[in-house]
């Protein structure tokens, strides 16, 4: 494998362990069987791909990208604990659903950002090549998610959540606001996988409305290997288990196409 090669799946990696974390999220702390991931990742890079060919910051494109996730989450959430739908058809209702919605977004099946600014070309330096930078950002951006995710779980509402989908009943004898909990939690996972495809229709030069099919079987598949490679019990140490399970899922796809 080649050294720009491993820089490609590096960069992939990357962006994919904040979907991966998005997936833990839904299904492990909340045992939330979430297939919205799928219309949420190309919600993210429609959004972003439409405000950045219409002359808006990047970073701002990103920041709302990831609003446009957590609202399809949040909805996600609501149809679960409000009108009483079953979490996997809620979710998948969801996800229909925003395969019209993404359409509607972008007016068409694709917008290219070829010739636009992105948040790596408006932060990369001269001294640095763009394929280098780009992994660089991305592990940045990863550092800080999985650090904030990890002091948000510290905090009161982090550990009602958690307590939520470890025992809903007793969440609820302890005074907890699970329907609450869950909205937020979904929420916060579909922002991170919109952040993802957000990063990823950037990085990728434009965004379609395809990319996001099988997004929940990478995200699935990054968790389940994460879990096998670091076998650990500390919060953050899981959460690292995550992201590292993303990387070494996009290095294996990297030597396979090899």
């Amino acid at each position: 494998m080649s050294f720009l090669a491993s820089l490609g799946a590096l960069e992939l990696g990357f962006i994919y362990s904040l979907v991966a974390l998005g997936v833990f999220i839904s299904f492990r702390i909340l045992r939330f069987p979430d297939l919205t991931v799928d219309g949420t990742f190309a919600t993210g890079g429609a959004v972003a791909a439409l405000m950045i060919s219409h002359g808006y910051d990047p970073f701002l494109s990103t920041l709302c990208a990831a609003l446009a996730g957590a609202i399809a989450g949040a909805v996600t959430g609501w149809l679960n604990t409000k009108l009483g739908i079953m979490d996997l058809l809620a979710s998948i209702l969801m996800m229909t659903a925003l395969y019209s919605i993404n359409l509607r977004i972008m007016s068409g099946p694709n917008i290219p950002l070829i010739f636009n600014p992105t948040v790596f070309s408006v932060t990369q330096s001269e001294a640095m090549a763009e394929h280098i930078w780009r992994p660089v950002m991305l592990a940045l951006i990863v550092l800080a998610v999985w650090l904030l995710t990890n002091l948000y779980f510290s905090t009161r509402s982090g550990l009602a959540m958690r307590a939520t989908g470890a025992n809903l009943r007793m969440a609820r004898a302890q005074g907890v606001t699970t329907d609450r909990s869950i909205v937020g939690g979904m929420a916060l996972s579909n922002a991170m996988v919109a952040l993802g495809g957000a990063l990823f229709a950037q990085s990728q030069g434009g965004a379609d409305i395809a990319m996001g099919i099988g997004t929940i079987v990478i995200g699935l598949a990054a968790v389940i290997l994460g879990e096998s490679v670091l076998h650990v019990r500390r919060f953050i140490l899981i959460l690292l288990s995550v992201i590292i399970g993303a990387i070494v899922y996009r290095f294996f796809i990297t030597l396979a196409l090899n």
